[in-house]
């Protein structure tokens, strides 16, 4: 496995092809996600069934609620714009973070991309807490924000589902045990703990904005062969749709938690199921 760090985060790795991995690929697979947040793999021109036996490599998967599944395959799920009236609208967001063990990685391999635009970008969450000011810095201390659930219709959802969950907004890695900061889009962070409504949201959109400068951003254009892999505990993510021209098709899969040497940063609850918000 060789690794070309890019900046201002992320890497590219070459050395390992899309399918199941042995032992030692995973293991270093997992420790450059934890350093580098994002992994580039170039050239994987593969299938799902590789795709799928890559990403169980990792561990147990977990299924967006609400995703339109790929047609045999209904661990993953097509991202696409073909057929769309408008195109897709994402923000910068950790997936399905309203959980108390948030998928730990998220992947995704390119089917289609398009002629312009399209790109992936990712925010560096460990840079983002090492850069904020003393005074915010102190103001976040040991603070929680409570992520919920959005963009899911409810009758998809039943009794057993999270719908809710607390994290810290500085929250060590569950394999490093490294720092970031932890937050998700705005609409999803509906409390800060010991601070009223109406700071809490002042102090979420402060963070944000802060997290999700240009210059602590990974703007990711797509080639194809690309499968893009990265780590929910240190990176925020969101797909440029504004200038896209031509049909964009991904295909993604869901990494359930960090493995058997994780800790649990978030709450003293392990969900009975899990489900996820539109993307």
């Amino acid at each position: 496995m060789q690794i070309q760090p890019l900046e201002p985060l992320g890497a590219v790795v070459s050395g390992v092809e899309v399918g199941p991995l042995g032992v030692a690929d995973v293991e270093g697979m997992r420790a450059a996600l934890a350093e580098h947040g994002v992994v580039v793999l170039r050239d994987q021109h593969v299938d799902d069934t590789a795709f799928l036996g890559f990403l169980q490599s990792f561990g147990e998967l977990t299924f967006t609620a609400g995703e339109t599944p790929v047609d045999g395959f209904p661990d993953l799920n097509v991202i696409s714009n073909v057929g769309r009236a408008e195109p897709p609208r994402s923000t910068f967001h950790v997936d399905s973070s309203y959980l108390s063990t948030p998928p730990a990685y998220t992947a995704l391999r390119a089917v289609e991309i398009p002629s312009r635009g399209g790109e992936t970008v990712f925010t560096d969450q460990y840079r983002a807490l090492r850069t904020l000011p003393a005074e915010l810095a102190e103001r976040v201390r040991d603070r929680r924000i409570r992520h919920v659930v959005t963009g899911i219709d409810p009758e998809l959802l039943t009794a057993d589902d999270e719908t809710a969950a607390e994290h810290p907004v500085v929250r060590p890695h569950p394999l490093t045990e490294h720092p970031a900061l932890f937050l998700t889009t705005p609409k999803r962070c509906a409390a800060v703990s010991g601070l009223p409504d109406d700071e809490a949201a002042d102090l979420v959109a402060t963070l944000y904005a802060h997290s999700t400068t240009e210059d602590n951003s990974l703007a990711h254009a797509w080639a194809p062969g690309d499968v893009v892999m990265w780590d929910n505990a240190c990176v925020l993510h969101r797909g440029d749709h504004s200038v896209v021209v031509g049909d964009r098709v991904m295909h993604r899969g869901m990494v359930r938690d960090h493995g058997p040497h994780a800790t649990d940063h978030a709450t003293d609850r392990t969900p009975d199921r899990t489900t996820g918000a539109s993307r």
